[in-house]
């Protein structure tokens, strides 16, 4: 099946961003994608300053917009994510839409980005955000895909687990920056695929250099052979891959480490 990752430039406009996003969305649907996705914070700019301000209920005017254009377009939509208020509390949150317009998942962020690597870039989501509290899967008529949002992806056991499960794609929408993303984004999404054997997504905002958080960019894929099979640059665009799963089942039987495991000696959890 075919899977499109829109690498969106993100203004300060929330309206445009709704408006941008929904509109690539249908390029990508009209050019034979299935299954679309949007990047980390795809309707406000990235930042502690801008959670509380353009946060909102789910549903809400951002996630109507996502489950209006999934059902219009009959696909599914992974909506990035956005700021979400609940109960006083604000969540870095990603929605999934069916091509009915149902939402099929709702993750929270698992992990938060509190970093400090000195001279280059310190963050604290924590001072703003709460974490969510669990896994977030979803099944498709092609399989079944796992769910995590940015800083869950440098989290092996959460990828481990979505493995488990059955998941034979995990999609990440991510805003690495300018220090974390030449270092280590494609890295971790190559390790994730390997370890696991499945297919890995991450899909980032278009790098915007006036930005308070200027985004690496390069929304990627990985096969579960470790190669990158789709790369953007820094500029908005979609990308476009077809995820063969037939090339997933025969790496599997090839190199048969998910049934090789020494259960006896050691294991991966899912507490909740």
């Amino acid at each position: 099946f075919r899977l499109a990752l829109i690498q969106l430039h993100v203004s300060t406009v929330k309206s445009d961003n709704l408006q941008r996003a929904c509109g690539l969305v249908r390029e990508a649907s009209a050019k034979g994608a299935k299954l679309v996705a949007l990047p980390e914070c795809f309707n406000s700019p990235y930042g502690t300053q801008y959670f509380k301000q353009y946060a909102e209920k789910i549903p809400g005017e951002s996630t109507q917009k996502l489950s209006e254009v999934a059902k219009e377009c009959s696909i599914y939509l992974i909506g990035g994510s956005i700021p979400e208020e609940d109960g006083g509390k604000l969540y870095n949150t990603c929605t999934v839409f069916g091509p009915d317009g149902a939402m099929l998942a709702k993750h929270r962020k698992v992990h938060l980005f509190d970093v400090n690597v000195p001279g280059k870039v310190q963050f604290k989501e924590s001072e703003t955000l709460s974490p969510g509290n669990s896994f977030s899967m979803f099944d498709t008529p092609y399989c079944k895909v796992g769910l995590g949002i940015c800083y869950d992806i440098r989290f092996a056991e959460m990828a481990q687990i979505y493995s488990q499960k059955g998941c034979q794609l995990l999609i990440y929408p991510g805003a690495f920056n300018m220090t974390t993303g030449p270092a280590h984004w494609e890295l971790l999404q190559r390790g994730r695929a390997v370890d696991n054997q499945l297919y890995v997504a991450t899909v980032s905002p278009a790098r915007d250099e006036k930005a308070s958080y200027v985004a690496w960019g390069h929304s990627t894929v990985v096969n579960p052979w470790g190669e990158v099979i789709a790369k953007a640059g820094a500029k908005e665009t979609v990308v476009y891959t077809n995820i063969d799963l037939k090339k997933l089942a025969e790496i599997r039987e090839q190199v048969p480490i998910l049934s090789q495991k020494r259960c006896d000696l050691y294991g991966v959890e899912m507490k909740k």
